[in-house]
């Protein structure tokens, strides 16, 4: 299934696009989609309403497309987690995941205005899987029950300013956290329909040129192995987030390092997931 909200940022309404191309209502199973939501079963409870055919159509053209997923309670990032990223950017190949947090407040609808930050000159994009937590999880004894702790899967946009990120702070939250930093969605979608989260493509287009072209089977340490290792050392609850790493194709990447500017275009899709599109504007 491809679960969505649609309305006004903060009056989203929680919604399934069904097989037939119709979106519909989640009216009366919930008032949105959330880490409760999740915690209770409300997947299962969409899919016998969409077969019982009880869902309310409506006409979602012209409609914002809100974040999947409201209001996570952290969301997790993986850096340097595609080896080809990790050569561009000069750095080894990790042994253990690089693991930093991202504000959740970053967390904006799919083609929502992003913001370049006051000063900023080293703005960047990243396309990632991200993956939605829908079962507690927590110590996790091995990684081969780890996908039975998942929601779904979205595209994410890991949006970054290097500078704030590598040379304001050892710690990578300030260029990180800036707002409208972390566009996701439009869906929500579940792992049986998503398949199997290490062959997905990625795919980002900056004003239409291609800069990332990558597949998730070259993850260093792959969604499962992610799942578990942060359960050792956080719990991770329904409707959090964890962003899983880019492939390369960063500006921090090229040799021209063309950083995002205030008019630029960024697209950017997964396989089976959807595709965003923001606008960069000034804040």
């Amino acid at each position: 299934m491809k679960l969505l909200r649609i309305g006004a940022p903060g009056e989203e309404k929680p919604a399934v696009l069904a097989e037939d191309g119709t979106v519909r209502l989640l009216t009366g199973l919930t008032e949105d989609i959330d880490g409760a939501f999740l915690a209770s079963g409300g997947v299962e409870r969409v899919r016998a309403a969409l077969a019982a055919g009880s869902l309310p159509p409506v006409d979602a053209a012209g409609l914002r497309t809100g974040a999947p997923v409201a209001r996570p309670g952290k969301v997790v990032c993986v850096g340097l987690n595609y080896r080809d990223h990790a050569a561009e950017t000069g750095a080894a190949i990790p042994p253990r995941p690089v693991v930093f947090m991202k504000d959740p407040a970053t967390v904006v609808g799919p083609y929502d205005r992003v913001l370049i930050p006051r000063g900023s000159t080293r703005t960047d994009w990243e396309v990632e899987l991200a993956v939605v937590i829908g079962r507690t999880a927590r110590y996790l004894e091995t990684p081969e029950r780890a996908l039975e702790h998942v929601a779904g899967y979205a595209v994410s946009n890991d949006v970054s300013e290097r500078e704030f990120q590598l040379d304001f702070s050892p710690q990578w939250d300030l260029g990180k956290s800036c707002e409208t930093f972390n566009p996701l969605g439009p869906w929500l979608v579940t792992p049986d329909e998503a398949g199997d989260p290490q062959a997905l493509g990625l795919r980002l287009s900056v004003n239409g040129e291609v800069r990332q072209d990558g597949d998730t089977k070259e993850m260093v340490f792959e969604v499962a192995h992610l799942v578990w290792y942060l359960s050792q050392y956080m719990v991770l609850n329904p409707g959090d987030v964890i962003n899983t790493g880019t492939p390369a194709g960063v500006a921090l990447g090229r040799p021209d390092k063309p950083y995002l500017r205030a008019g630029d275009v960024v697209e950017l899709s997964i396989d089976g997931l959807g595709t965003q599109r923001q606008t960069f504007s000034n804040a």
